[in-house]
C-alpha cells in the first residue's frame, strides 16, 4: 500500500493531495528513511509525519484503502508522538463597544494610565 494513501485514510491529512505533497516535501518518512508518496507501506513500519508544526510518530498495525471514521482509524495504528505542547493563552485585548462613540478625554487619560501601568 502507497505511504500517501495510508496516511490520507487513517485521517492525518484532509486529502490524499496534501498526503504526497507531504511526502514530496520531505515530511514523511518511513522507519527513519525519507519517502516519496509511492513508498510502500507494511505492518510493522514507523511512519513519522510532519504536520500542523508537530511530529507524528505512528507504527502501523493495519493497512487500509479507503478512507475511515476517527474511532476505526485509531485502531490502524499505535501513536508514539510525543504530546503536543501545551497552548499559550493570548491575552485579551479591551475593545471598546460597538457604537460607543469616541472616549472621552477623562476615558482617554484612564486608558493611557492603563497602558503606561500606573
Amino acid at each position: 500500500m502507497r505511504v500517501d494513501s495510508w496516511i490520507w485514510s487513517v485521517r492525518l491529512t484532509k486529502t490524499r493531495s496534501q498526503a504526497a505533497t507531504a511526502a514530496r516535501g520531505g515530511h514523511v518518512k518511513v522507519n527513519g528513511e525519507s519517502a516519496k508518496a509511492a513508498h510502500p507501506v507494511r505492518v510493522g513500519d514507523e511512519v513519522r509525519v510532519r504536520h500542523a508544526g508537530r511530529e507524528r510518530i505512528l507504527v502501523v498495525r493495519k493497512l487500509i484503502k479507503k478512507r475511515v471514521g476517527a474511532p476505526v482509524a485509531a485502531e490502524c495504528y499505535i501513536d508514539n508522538s510525543p504530546p503536543p505542547p501545551p497552548r499559550v493563552e493570548i491575552p485579551v485585548i479591551a475593545q471598546r463597544e460597538r457604537g460607543a462613540g469616541r472616549p472621552t478625554k477623562r476615558e482617554r487619560r484612564e486608558l493611557d494610565r492603563l497602558r503606561e501601568g500606573r
